[in-house]
């Protein structure tokens, strides 16, 4: 009997298609639910998993695992000893202490479980092999997701070629809300698609706004994207989902916790092509979306705000401490982008004129 992951290849490939585009030939659907296997084993961002599955493929790293191949095995196993060779013994001591985290979650049965989970919810995976993967992502390198848990529209995916990230403050302003409702309203009305976390403050008012305006937005999750965070937004990440789209890297069942949060910013900033932080307070999460946004070579907007804020004193510390643009209306945020920036609203010329 032919086996994926230890798995009846007839089993596995009736679920992953259910989630996965009806296209896709069996090969496809067969590393598909490799990534989704190892999905349910790490925590976002595990570099040393990414290093693996880089090396090896999803398939053949996840087999590894279930043969129990010790760390000094699989690396004799590598053809990449122009890669690894100033650095065997780290990899390999690295490789070692992955499998003890590893190794303990492994269940090719939750795997399954996990996939049959998405498909009730109307979910889909979608992986680096896809056409509409969100290229920018793969500039992580090995803290790059294996995969993406989506929920939503799955066309909605293209939409990250022309993308803005917009995040700030949860305990935001009237002015915070005020500038993200002018700016992200007419910056979502030309057709760029607007990227954040979904969280109350800033995050939420970039959403609602670029929904008002037919625009399409994207939310990245800190759990699985059947637990919408926080709950009070259950009703706009609904909303997104019915133009855009509602991504998260951990399976379906898993919590949000702070580590999980932090590593979410990193996909805000690396999906979109520019980054802007409407409003931030001196330790605000926001910071941290914003490094990576630098470190990844994204452009960065920061907006000002009052002097006496110690809601904008983030933003502030930002443009004193990083290569970012100060902006402050709509014109100025999509010149960010790459290439000549798309025509405004003549309603955007005209307050950008006043």
């Amino acid at each position: 009997m032919t086996t994926i992951c230890g798995l009846p290849s007839l089993a596995v490939e009736e679920h992953m298609r259910q989630v996965m585009p009806e296209d896709e030939d069996s090969e496809k659907l067969a590393i598909g639910f490799a990534r989704a296997a190892w999905s349910t084993l790490i925590e976002p961002g595990d570099r040393v998993a990414g290093r693996l599955v880089g090396l090896f493929g999803p398939e053949r790293a996840l087999q590894f695992l279930i043969d129990r191949f010790r760390a000094d095995e699989i690396v004799k196993e590598s053809e990449e000893f122009v890669e690894l060779e100033s650095e065997p013994a780290q990899f390999e001591e690295d490789l070692a202490e992955g499998i003890t985290r590893w190794q303990p979650r492994l269940n090719s049965g939750d795997a399954l479980n996990a996939v049959a989970h998405a498909a009730k919810l109307g979910a889909f995976l979608v992986t680096p092999e896809q056409e509409l993967w969100p290229v920018g992502l793969d500039d992580l390198g090995m803290h790059a997701p294996l995969v993406l848990w989506g929920r939503g529209q799955y066309s909605a995916l293209e939409k990250f070629e022309n993308s803005l990230a917009i995040v700030g403050a949860r305990a935001s302003t009237g002015y915070g809300e005020h500038v993200t409702m002018e700016t992200v309203s007419a910056i979502a009305e030309v057709g760029v698609a607007i990227v954040s976390g979904a969280a109350y403050g800033i995050d939420g008012m970039a959403h609602r706004s670029a929904l008002a305006v037919g625009g399409t937005t994207m939310a990245f999750l800190a759990g699985g994207v059947d637990r919408f965070y926080p709950s009070g937004h259950d009703a706009l990440l609904g909303r997104i989902m019915e133009s855009g789209l509602v991504l998260a890297e951990a399976p379906c069942g898993y919590a949000p916790t702070k580590w999980r949060f932090l590593l979410r910013n990193r996909l805000i900033a690396a999906s979109s092509q520019a980054t802007v932080v409407m409003e931030a307070g001196w330790r605000s999460g926001s910071l941290n979306t914003a490094n990576h946004a630098a470190t990844l070579g994204r452009p960065l907007g920061v907006v000002p705000g009052p002097v006496t804020s110690a809601s904008s004193a983030g933003c502030h510390r930002l443009l004193r401490e990083y290569d970012a643009v100060c902006v402050t209306t709509a014109s100025e945020m999509l010149e960010l982008l790459p290439g000549q920036p798309p025509a405004l609203s003549e309603s955007e010329r005209a307050e950008a004129q006043e």
